[in-house]
């Protein structure tokens, strides 16, 4: 999530809806979006290089592996799946998205926020979850899962992935959606290693550097731990954490 301070100009309300975690609301200032849940600025479109590198450098960090498979967790404004789209590295790209909200903002009527993502999604290799990540790791059968296009199946087992890419929330340190920090816990992020192939790489967004959440990553059985930081206008930079399953 790209957390620049938001433009001086007032912002025009697009959408509001009270979702299953709370209120989420769209809004733009000129030509930019942005995103707000329960009150908190999470992101705009202003920027994406944080995100953008979160799947970048997580590819660069794999190496040479045939036909890689990403797991995206959250979906947000779009730039973490557009940039992952344009990479024909890719086999296939499946992003896990629990407001239903978001994706609509995406995918129906206005579609406010298709102009980052309409190639992504309609690229073969992109499958579209709605539904809550920690549930879609532990294999939960989740209503709305299933490719973007098709009708809402739902599955019982979730795949393995050589890349996990997370963007939730403020980061580890910092949530202010209800039930986003179970993901950072010992239990979410075994879950997380679980669903990783041998060698495969997670990386995570964070609103600022933790060093409490490398340790945590190191408990959980991840190695080669380190995390870049991405400057952006506020002055305190974004961070990404990066892990290998050993």
């Amino acid at each position: 999530m790209d957390t620049a301070y938001p433009h001086p100009a007032p912002p025009l309300t697009l959408d509001r809806r009270d979702g299953p975690y709370g209120e989420v609301v769209l809004r733009r200032r000129g030509e930019v979006h942005e995103i707000i849940a329960n009150g908190c600025f999470l992101m705009d479109s202003s920027d994406g290089r944080s995100e953008r590198l979160l799947v970048r450098a997580a590819l660069a960090e794999l190496g040479e592996r045939p036909d890689p498979t990403l797991l995206l967790g959250g979906l947000g404004v779009g730039f973490s799946l557009a940039e992952a789209a344009a990479e024909p590295r890719w086999a296939r790209l499946t992003t896990v998205e629990r407001e239903p909200a978001i994706v609509e903002w995406h995918t129906a009527g206005d579609r406010p926020l298709a102009p980052v993502t309409a190639q992504a999604l309609a690229d073969p290799r992109t499958e579209l979850v709605v539904g809550d990540l920690v549930a879609y790791l532990r294999g939960d059968r989740l209503a709305g899962s299933g490719s973007w296009g098709e009708t809402a199946g739902g599955g019982t087992a979730s795949p393995v992935f050589d890349v996990m890419a997370l963007d939730i929330d403020n980061g580890p340190d910092w949530t202010v959606t209800e039930g986003n920090a179970d993901l950072y816990t010992p239990e979410g992020l075994a879950l997380c290693r679980e669903r990783l192939a041998p060698g495969g790489v997670l990386a995570v967004w964070s609103a600022r550097p933790s060093a409490a959440f490398e340790t945590a990553m190191r408990n959980a059985g991840f190695d080669r731990v380190r995390t870049d930081e991405v400057q952006v206008a506020r002055g305190v930079p974004d961070a990404v954490h990066f892990g290998r399953r050993a």
